[in-house]
């Protein structure tokens, strides 16, 4: 009896698509060329063509968190890997293996039907599972790190799929390996580490006021509040573009922030590692007056001042433009720089 080896199925192959639909900013964007990657195999394929050809290239996921040109020149492969699975299960742990295409907020609501709590801080967090990890999503006390097992990825440099542990990929706030590595690693798939024993984490202040009356919520309970509350504060894409939050919590030494608080009494901060404090950065938006301003195109949400917004039309050129000023505003009245979180390609 004769056995054939599984053949790689081939990566659809499409020229000049828009990808208005596929960045939450809803940027006017062209991929020259676009690779839509259903399996984690047809990647050696793919990528091999793209070098052999020496193509400038990237990956797009749920396009949640870059701001696209009007023309994305070379290669863009599109994520769109299916699928989840429990792979075991003992008396501590479940691990739960799923594809890099999976949508985050569907994987989270997954858990909870499944009754894997643990996820339910996270809920509404945009994009899909492959690029959770690159930049250690986090949101209402937890972050992504605390329930990684490992994370499957296509090693450009080896040309092989590897497999790296949780201590291998360097998570730290808002970073990783991957991050630091760009353009090295494709993921394709993350397996979760799902502890049995459930606490609910209600401490972050959105949350506790949401269950000022009730300390012991469920898994969906607190599920509903995150979406409430983020739901409150951010619009959502498909009515107004946004790639969510547009900077990150700037981190600075806690001489620096004793020294602020003295001149800004109400400074919104939390702590951080030894020696540091993590400032809100909508806080500070918020004191030089941006809230609400408009440039043309674009602008800082009404609600939160950490969302910029694209009215309709706007350009890669006009968010940056509106960025730059912030970040001018906040370094001059505050000494604090403010760094983008979302990609810019």
């Amino acid at each position: 009896m004769n056995s054939h080896p599984m053949v790689p199925s081939a990566a659809k192959f499409i020229r000049n698509l828009s990808l208005r639909e596929r960045n939450t900013f809803g940027l006017e964007a062209n991929a020259e060329l676009a690779y839509e990657i259903t399996a984690a195999d047809q990647i050696p394929a793919v990528m091999g063509e793209i070098l052999r050809q020496q193509l400038s290239w990237r990956v797009l996921g749920g396009g949640s968190n870059v701001v696209l040109p009007a023309t994305l020149r070379g290669a863009t492969l599109l994520m769109n890997i299916p699928g989840q699975e429990i792979i075991s299960a003992d008396a501590q742990s479940t691990l739960l293996s799923v594809r890099g295409g999976v949508i985050w907020h569907e994987l989270v609501a997954w858990t909870l039907e499944n009754d894997l709590p643990g996820l339910e801080n996270l809920a509404l967090i945009p994009g899909t599972v492959g690029a959770a990890p690159i930049q250690n999503i986090g949101a209402y006390g937890v972050e992504l790190a605390q329930y990684i097992h490992s994370v499957q990825a296509f090693d450009i440099r080896t040309q092989t799929l590897t497999t790296l542990p949780k201590e291998a990929c360097q998570f730290a706030y808002r970073d990783s390996y991957f991050k630091q590595q760009p353009n090295r690693f494709i993921v394709t798939n993350v397996v979760f580490e799902i502890p049995k024993e459930w606490q609910p984490r209600i401490h972050y202040a959105d949350l506790a006021q949401q269950f000022s009356n009730n300390p012991t919520p469920t898994p969906e309970e607190i599920f509903l509040a995150v979406c409430k509350i983020r739901t409150q504060k951010l619009p959502d894409p498909k009515i107004i573009g946004n790639a969510g939050s547009f900077f990150q919590n700037p981190i600075i030494p806690v001489e620096q922030y004793e020294t602020l608080l003295l001149k800004y009494p109400n400074l919104v901060s939390y702590p951080d590692i030894a020696g540091k404090r993590k400032l809100a950065a909508g806080w500070l938006i918020g004191q030089c007056c941006l809230k609400g301003e408009r440039m043309g195109n674009v602008g800082v949400y009404e609600k939160q001042a950490l969302v910029l917004v694209n009215y309709g039309n706007g350009t890669a050129q006009d968010i940056l433009g509106l960025a730059k000023c912030i970040q001018e505003k906040v370094k001059k009245e505050f000494g604090v720089n403010l760094e983008i979180e979302p990609n810019i390609l």
